[in-house]
């Protein structure tokens, strides 16, 4: 399992949301750049960008930060957040982000984004699902940077991308994001059991290197993470089985 590292961008900035919300900021000195120069020299080999004011308003509106992160070519990017359109995945792809990561689009525009499965091929494009829990209920997904629900259950939303060769999913339990509760274990045990073909991308709660063990006990691809890195809660020795490039 790879461990990769999140870096959340708003009003160009990094930053953390507290489950998912806009009001509830924690706002870091360290800038995107010099974050991109930690994590490489730890051997991560990818890192999770999003760009939190595209994901809301629907605008890549950081695109300069991420592109100029790009440029540098020390790790691959995976870049999400405001991606609603073709031109926007081209632009990314042509200028050295590794693969984009699509939320809103995949359930507003859905049959576009089969379009950029045919285009640009399934290892280039990530779908990105962000759920709540309820009672007893299938996970739901939100939409437009978690404020909007879709009335859609995540299994549903995985399964209409299968026959497009969908290949890698990103999923954040919303309600564990920023929180270093521990991983929503059920919920990815489940997603690996309905889908085992698909590469899980696990993201929310994780706090230490036993989570990530768990994650990787249950076979998800990934564990992306965020505060406890920015923090410093894993040591470079816990975080060398999951950076292949240490």
């Amino acid at each position: 399992m790879l461990l990769i590292p999140s870096i959340d961008l708003r009003g160009g900035r990094c930053v953390r949301l507290h489950q998912g919300d806009f009001g509830a900021e924690t706002r870091y000195e360290t800038s995107a750049d010099a974050l991109l120069e930690r994590y490489a020299a730890d051997g991560a080999s990818w890192l999770h960008i999003v760009d939190l004011d595209g994901a809301r308003d629907g605008v890549l509106a950081n695109r300069a930060i991420v592109l100029a992160l790009a440029a540098k070519g020390a790790v691959r990017l995976q870049v999400g957040g405001g991606v609603r359109s073709r031109a926007v995945v081209e632009d990314l792809l042509q200028n050295g982000v590794a693969r984009v990561v699509v939320g809103s689009a995949a359930l507003e525009q859905a049959e576009e984004v089969r379009h950029w499965f045919r285009n640009f091929g399934p290892d280039r494009i990530c779908l990105a699902f962000d759920v709540r829990e309820a009672d007893s209920a299938a996970p739901q997904v939100q939409t437009r940077g978690w404020v909007r629900g879709s009335g859609v259950c995540l299994w549903d939303a995985v399964a209409q991308f299968e026959a497009d060769g969908l290949r890698h999913v990103l999923c954040t339990d919303i309600a564990r994001d920023g929180a270093l509760g521990g991983p929503n274990l059920g919920l990815y045990a489940e997603a690996r059991h309905r889908f085992p073909a698909i590469e899980w991308q696990a993201s929310g709660g994780v706090r230490d290197c036993a989570d990530l063990a768990a994650l990787a006990q249950l076979g998800v691809s990934a564990a992306v993470s965020g505060k406890a890195l920015l923090e410093n809660r894993l040591s470079p020795a816990e975080l060398r089985p999951y950076f292949p490039a240490a």
